[in-house]
């Protein structure tokens, strides 16, 4: 007995087409705001590939945008064959492709489906990179005569006002490293000759940040040297103050932006597996139901559509079955293959 049958007449027949065209050209729609997203995605990717130590993975977005291309393609397909199939001779042309279209559309919310899967398990990657990307990135920040890391002062600074962010973890991290180049140094002053000398390394360590880490809405001027001297300012405790630098680290920042990016991306991919899924059914409703009207020539008479030509369950022990058939199969062609191998 066939799964989830139902009984059509014309008109439902014509309804069920009508709406089914609907849900294709919609798809494609989705397709292509999927398409634009993976363009989106992959500038903003490149667009921080200096903070990211150029080590940024694009497997997420180039796939998306293979996703949006094949989306367009399968429903604007989809929809043709919704239009065609209420005519009995477009419908006679068309029906040797629709089980290798069900199939392709199949295939389809497979990848769908593993593209939602990176989509969560590469945030993962994207948090580490980020994480060894920015340490480098606030290392070279001083190197603007660097070939290679000219521009990674600009890019940083413009991460931080972007971002509101300050340092990788916190503002902290710019006490650790020397940001300011030699060139702009004066070796000559006792001050700044004591302080590099006093260094193990040899560098000139301070407790300030860059401007770019100044938060424009604190109605104090920013404090971006001797952050941790409280006698450098007036009315000054750097343990109980609200500084007004950015707290928020930009690993933080920036990670927080491109999960909230792939985390509505695999919404949608999901809603788009959904989408996919109703259109595949409908259209194995509607070609049932065309398969089985008992007068071809009298669109008028009634037909019956189903989901699965058997039961759930006869259907899953046929699939088994061809499954062992086939394994059995390679099992005797790899025995054949053997013995002609060990004659040579």
């Amino acid at each position: 007995m066939p799964f989830l049958s139902l009984k059509f007449n014309l008109q439902k027949r014509v309804k069920l087409a009508q709406g089914l065209w609907m849900l294709y050209w919609l798809a494609v729609i989705v397709g292509i705001i999927l398409f634009s997203l993976g363009i989106f995605f992959k500038i903003e990717l490149r667009k921080r590939s200096e903070i990211m130590d150029n080590n940024e993975s694009h497997l997420v977005p180039n796939l998306l945008i293979l996703v949006g291309m094949l989306s367009c393609g399968l429903n604007a397909f989809g929809g043709k064959l919704c239009h065609d199939s209420l005519d009995p001779q477009k419908f006679s042309k068309m029906k040797p492709m629709l089980r290798p279209y069900m199939l392709l559309c199949c295939g389809f919310n497979a990848l769908l489906l593993l593209l939602v899967l990176l989509c969560f398990l590469m945030q993962f990657a994207v948090y580490l990179t980020l994480a060894e990307g920015l340490k480098n990135a606030i290392r070279f920040y001083k190197d603007t005569d660097t070939p290679g890391r000219c521009f990674m002062k600009r890019t940083l600074d413009m991460t931080q006002i972007e971002f509101r962010c300050c340092g990788n973890n916190n503002f902290r991290d710019w006490f650790e490293v020397q940001w300011i180049s030699n060139r702009y140094l004066d070796m000559s002053n006792d001050v700044v000759k004591d302080r590099v000398l006093s260094n193990v390394e040899g560098k000139y360590l301070m407790d300030s940040v860059p401007f770019s880490c100044c938060n424009p809405g604190s109605p104090r001027p920013c404090i971006q040297h001797h952050l941790t001297n409280n006698s450098a300012h007036y009315d000054y405790d750097h343990r109980t103050e609200e500084l007004n630098i950015w707290n928020r680290g930009c690993r933080q920042a920036v990670f927080s932006y491109y999960s909230g990016i792939m985390n509505s991306i695999g919404a949608l991919l999901i809603f788009t597996m959904v989408l996919e899924a109703g259109d595949v059914a409908g259209l194995k409703y509607l070609s049932t139901a065309l398969e089985t009207m008992a007068d071809p020539e009298n669109p008028e008479c009634e037909s019956e559509g189903w989901l699965l030509e058997k039961g759930f369950k006869e259907t899953l022990a046929d699939l088994l079955s061809k499954v062992k058939t086939f394994g059995r199969a390679n099992q005797v062609e790899e025995g054949r293959a053997s013995p002609d191998v060990a004659a040579t």
